[in-house]
C-alpha cells in the first residue's frame, strides 16, 4: 500500500526504548507494582503512517498479527484523543511498518500509541501539549507517556513518574529471541522479587549495582532468552530490557562482528542510545514527510 504524502499521508518516528534496569520494589493498594527503571531511547523502531480524515472514521490501514483493530494500540490511542476533545467528526487513517518485535520489552506497542498521540494531535490541530497528551496516553499503558514526551529518563511509580537524564551516547546490540514473553504473566510469577530496595537518581548515575527483577523468572521460562544470555555473556554483559524477551548489550567495534554471528533463531542488530526521540522532531516540524 502506499503512503505517499501526494495522498494525504504523513510519516512519524516512533521509537523503541530499553530499561537499562527495572527493579520492583513494591505494590500498591491496588496490585499495580512499584517500579524504578531508566528508559534510554532509541535511534531505531516503528514508523507510523497517518492520514487525517474528516468523516469520523478512525481506521487501522495495516494489519498487526494476534491483535485485532478495536484492541490495538493504535487506534485505541486516536479514539481516546478524539473523545477528550469532544469532536465526533475527527477521523484519521493509520498504519504502521512494525519492526519492533512483539513481547520484547522494546515498548513497541506503546511507542506507535505515544506517535498516533503526538501526531494526531499536530494533524487535527488541537495544541493539547506533552502533559494532556501524556495523561491521556498513561491510560492506555505505563510505558506510552516517555514516548509522548521523548526524552530518556529515570521512571518511578508504575513507569510514569519521569525525571529526564543525559545519559552518554552507547551503542547497544539488541537482539530478539524469536518469542514474545506475555508481561502479565511476568508480574503474576510468584518468584519475582517484589521488594528490592530503591533507588536514587544520584545512585544510578554514581554506578550503584542494577539488575532487572525479570530476567531469572524469563530465563528459567523461556529457553530461547536463556540462550542468548549464553551467546553473549562471553563478550560483555547483556541484560533483559523491560518485561520482555529481548537482551542487549553495549558495544563498540565488535558489534558488527556479533550481528553477523547471531545464531539462528535469532535476529540482531546495533542501535543507537539517544537522549532526545526524533518524534520530539517531527512535532515541530509537522511529520517526516
Amino acid at each position: 500500500m502506499s503512503f505517499s504524502a501526494e495522498e494525504g499521508w504523513s510519516a512519524w518516528p516512533a521509537p523503541a526504548k530499553l530499561n537499562l534496569f527495572l527493579h520492583v520494589i513494591g505494590r500498591r493498594a491496588d496490585g499495580y507494582h512499584l517500579l524504578q527503571t531508566v528508559f534510554h531511547l532509541l535511534d531505531w523502531g516503528d514508523t507510523v503512517h497517518l492520514r487525517p480524515r474528516a468523516d469520523g472514521v478512525i481506521r487501522r490501514a495495516s494489519t498487526l498479527a494476534g491483535v485485532a483493530e478495536h484492541d490495538d494500540l493504535v487506534v485505541r490511542a486516536a479514539r481516546r484523543l478524539r473523545e477528550h476533545v469532544g469532536q465526533p467528526g475527527l477521523g484519521a487513517d493509520i498504519a504502521v511498518d512494525k519492526r519492533i518485535p512483539l513481547g520484547g520489552g522494546l515498548g513497541g506497542g506503546s511507542s506507535d500509541a505515544a506517535t498516533v498521540l503526538v501526531g494526531l494531535d499536530r494533524l487535527w490541530g488541537l495544541g493539547l501539549g506533552n502533559d494532556v497528551l501524556a495523561g491521556l496516553g498513561l491510560a492506555l499503558g505505563a510505558d506510552v507517556p516517555v514516548f509522548v514526551r521523548g526524552r530518556s529518563a529515570f521512571a518511578e511509580g508504575i513507569g510514569e513518574a519521569l525525571t529526564p537524564l543525559e545519559l552518554t551516547p552507547t551503542d547497544y546490540l539488541v537482539v530478539d529471541p524469536g518469542v514474545g514473553v506475555p508481561t502479565g504473566e511476568l508480574f503474576r510469577a510468584p518468584e519475582l522479587t517484589r521488594d528490592m530496595p530503591p533507588l536514587t537518581i544520584r545512585g544510578f548515575l554514581s554506578g550503584e549495582p542494577t539488575r532487572n527483577a525479570f530476567e531469572p523468572v524469563v530465563r528459567a521460562r523461556f529457553p530461547a532468552v536463556a540462550r542468548v544470555f549464553d551467546w553473549l555473556a562471553p563478550h560483555g554483559e547483556p541484560r533483559l530490557s523491560g518485561s520482555g524477551g529481548a537482551v542487549f548489550m553495549p558495544v563498540g567495534s565488535e558489534g558488527a562482528g556479533l550481528v553477523a554471528a547471531c545464531p539462528a533463531g535469532m535476529r540482531a542488530w546495533i542501535a543507537r542510545g539517544i537522549d532526545r526521540s526524533p518524534l520530539l522532531t517531527a512535532a515541530a516540524g509537522g511529520s517526516m514527510a
